[in-house]
């Protein structure tokens, strides 16, 4: 065991620090696996919602998508989606899984691994275990999209996941508390991550109309650019819908129950967006795990 455990870390430690690809990391139509972070200011702004119905979005566009939930201690992706797993990414952290055991495949078409309370235990690896923890990840490289639940909120394991995306989606609604949790996560990521600045956009969940969402973005936009100097875009918006909600109750997302209401069509638009922007990454879960180790 000892010597598989110092394997891994000389293999690990190079890859970390040449940046050069793991054994089993693919190149998918010309592109790496685009590793996407969803999150928020405050809680209840319908963060989950949209990452869940993204991730099925996506497959129904034929791409292989892996849904993580990262809520580190309010894991409850696996509550929208009517499942309850038998193991998750803390008994992988506690070495009593591999990776590939917890992976769950759902009716949706896509792949989902589950989180769990505890999970923040990650902050205080050892180094062999996290070299483990990280070559375990390897596995997830054939994906064509991960997408991240992460946490509401600047926690530290929080920031670590936003700053190891590629792009990190940041949900307010139209109300003004969110609107000042919005532009404080934002705030948090212009400052002290200098080094390591994702991509950033903005959505707007439960907009009354078009018009609604783009005053919102647009406000914390120019908030943004003028007392921050950092540019993030918008996104797109989410109607406010009662066929979110029912669907909750259903435990079936609102693009599988109702897939023509308002807020599905949001979602397609807004993932059909996103399909258009390059990829601006040539480095993959390298990247990644170097990032996510610098700041846990």
């Amino acid at each position: 065991m000892e010597d598989q455990a110092s394997e891994l870390r000389a293999m690990m430690q190079r890859r970390l620090e040449t940046g050069a690809p793991y054994q089993n990391e693919r190149v998918v139509n010309g592109n790496k696996t685009r590793i996407i972070a969803v999150t928020s200011g405050k809680g209840g702004v319908g963060k989950t919602n949209i990452a869940v119905n993204m991730a099925i979005a996506y497959a129904q566009n034929g791409k292989r998508v892996i849904l993580i939930d990262g809520d580190l201690g309010m894991a409850n992706v696996n509550v929208l989606l009517g499942i309850s797993p038998k193991a998750n990414l803390l008994d992988v952290i506690n070495n009593r899984r591999r990776i590939a055991e917890i992976i769950t495949d759902t009716e949706f078409g896509f792949q989902f691994i589950p989180g769990a309370n505890g999970f923040s235990r990650i902050a205080n690896l050892t180094n062999a275990e996290m070299d483990f923890f990280a070559s375990e990840f390897t596995t997830l490289s054939s994906a064509d999209i991960i997408i991240i639940d992460t946490g509401a909120g600047i926690a530290q394991n929080v920031l670590g996941l936003l700053t190891a995306a590629d792009e990190v989606y940041v949900v307010t609604t139209p109300e003004p508390t969110s609107i000042t949790d919005a532009y404080g996560i934002i705030k948090i990521i212009a400052t002290e991550m200098l080094d390591n600045r994702p991509n950033l956009k903005l959505l707007v969940n439960r907009a009354h109309s078009a018009s609604e969402g783009k005053r919102v973005a647009e406000r914390i936009i120019t908030i943004v650019g003028q007392f921050l100097n950092y540019q993030i875009d918008y996104l797109g918006f989410i109607y406010d819908d009662p066929a979110v909600s029912s669907s909750v109750l259903r435990q079936k997302p609102f693009l599988i129950s109702q897939p023509n209401a308002k807020c599905s069509m949001c979602i397609k638009h807004i993932v059909g967006r996103i399909e258009k922007t390059k990829l601006d990454t040539e480095e993959g879960f390298a990247r990644f795990f170097r990032k996510i180790r610098r700041k846990w």
